[in-house]
C-alpha cells in the first residue's frame, strides 16, 4: 500500500495538459493505479487524477468498489458511482443542461465551491488492460467524471466557478457537518 502526496493548487504540474497513455497492462501502469487507489481511499476522495500525484498521464479513477456499501464521507448525500479506471478519456456532453453543485478537491483541501457542470454526459476511454469503456451517465456520476477529467487538461474546479462568493472553507459553509 503506497499513499502518495497529493499536489495542491499552485503546483505547476496541475496546470499542464497530461500526456496520453500509449501502453496498457504494464507493471508501471498497474502500480500507478494501485497508488492512486490507495491515496484516494486514504483521503476519502470521490476520484483522483494521475497529475494530482505528480504523474502527467491521462489516467483517472473514481467511484466506489462494488462491495463498498458506504457513502463517501466527503459527499454523504451523493449517489454511489461505480468504481472506474478511465484512461485517455473523451467526453461528449448530451444537451446543454447544466446544474450547479458543491465540489471539493483533494488538491484544494478544506475548500468547497458551487461549480456548474453538464447534467448528461457520454464518455469513452480504456481500462488499465486496454479494454474500451463507453458509458452514458448523468447526475453526480457525470459531475465526478467532468471534475477528474478537467485535471487532465490542467483545470481545477475554482477555474470553472462563475461566482466566487460561493467559494469558501468547508467548515464555514457547512458548519454542522464534519467532512474530511
Amino acid at each position: 500500500m503506497t499513499i502518495r502526496t497529493v499536489l495542491r493548487m499552485g503546483e505547476p504540474l496541475l496546470l499542464t495538459v497530461a500526456k496520453a497513455v500509449t501502453e496498457f497492462d504494464t507493471p508501471e501502469l498497474h502500480a500507478l493505479i494501485q497508488d492512486m487507489e490507495d491515496t484516494m481511499a486514504d483521503m476519502h476522495g470521490a476520484g483522483l487524477a494521475a497529475p494530482q500525484i505528480g504523474v502527467s498521464l491521462r489516467v483517472v479513477i473514481f467511484g466506489q468498489k462494488e462491495n463498498d456499501n458506504t457513502h463517501n464521507p466527503r459527499y454523504p448525500d451523493a449517489d454511489k458511482v461505480p468504481y472506474t479506471v478511465l484512461i485517455n478519456p473523451k467526453l461528449s456532453v448530451i444537451g446543454q443542461a447544466q446544474e450547479e453543485g458543491w465540489e471539493g478537491c483533494l488538491s484544494v483541501p478544506g475548500l468547497r465551491g458551487l461549480v456548474p457542470r453538464y447534467l448528461h454526459l457520454h464518455y469513452t476511454g480504456f481500462d488499465q488492460y486496454g479494454h474500451p469503456i463507453e458509458r452514458t451517465v448523468s447526475g453526480f456520476h457525470a459531475r465526478v467524471v467532468q471534475h477528474e477529467c478537467d485535471h487532465l487538461d490542467g483545470l481545477l474546479y475554482p477555474m470553472k466557478m462563475t461566482d466566487l462568493t460561493t467559494f469558501g472553507y468547508t467548515d464555514v459553509i457547512f458548519p454542522d457537518q464534519t467532512l474530511p
